[in-house]
């Protein structure tokens, strides 16, 4: 067996993370094809009044397709993070997207509608209310935080989708560490990738936004454990 021990097993234990990152990552971009797509279009739109034309199909779309691939990206991240656990059992992105698939596509129907209901009053009060439009903007923060939170939820615990909604809500709402710590690094992580090395978002961007928010959940999880 290698001597994974000193500079060697430091560079193997760092090249087997970017693997497991790069893999899931690509993989995720894969199945989010369509969105991207859809996305680009819409960035490239030259008339704001023709954005309707690709909005809709879009919000039709992700429900499909972003939530059950998102769910997967975060089943694998809590197989990185619990990595030390003899009775985790590793399974494939394509078989975590299966089992997830009726929560993931539910759960992600609820969240586009609260997504779209929150950015037409953000829209609608952009140039009539600056303080409800900024009220508006800090509800959107929360509603990302819950909508993280939801995936971790759903991979960690088996609930149905009515409790994994409730529970992951109650922990964006009752815990400001994990909050706080979501926000920021989802934000530093979403600002390299956008503005900095937009090459980043196929290659890396989702599995780390994953990794470091089921991390910290996970750390919110055995808290509230050992407590009990």
């Amino acid at each position: 067996m290698a001597d994974r021990s000193g500079f060697m097993g430091g560079m193997y234990a760092v090249s087997e993370w970017i693997s497991r990152f790069t893999i899931g990552n690509l993989l995720w971009a894969l199945f989010n094809l369509p969105v991207g797509l859809l996305l680009l279009s819409l960035l490239n739109l030259q008339g704001i009044e023709l954005a309707f034309y690709i909005l809709a199909p879009l919000a039709i779309i992700i429900p499909f397709v972003f939530f059950p691939s998102t769910t997967a990206l975060f089943a694998k991240a809590r197989e990185w993070v619990r990595k030390d656990e003899k009775e985790l059992a590793e399974k494939s992105f394509l078989q975590y997207y299966k089992e997830n698939y009726r929560n993931s596509l539910f759960g992600g129907i609820i969240f586009v509608v609260f997504w779209i209901v929150l950015s037409a009053d953000v829209y609608y009060f952009s140039t009539r209310n600056t303080l409800l439009m900024n009220a508006f903007l800090i509800m959107g923060i929360l509603l990302f935080v819950w909508t993280i939170n939801f995936f971790s939820v759903i991979v960690h615990y088996e609930l149905n989708l009515k409790k994994v909604m409730k529970q992951s809500f109650l922990i964006t709402v009752g815990s400001p560490l994990l909050f706080l710590t979501i926000v920021i690094s989802s934000a530093i992580i979403l600002y390299i990738s956008l503005y900095i090395f937009p090459l980043l978002i196929p290659i890396v961007t989702g599995s780390l936004m994953a990794f470091l928010s089921f991390s910290a959940f996970y750390r919110l999880h055995l808290k509230i454990a050992n407590k009990t």
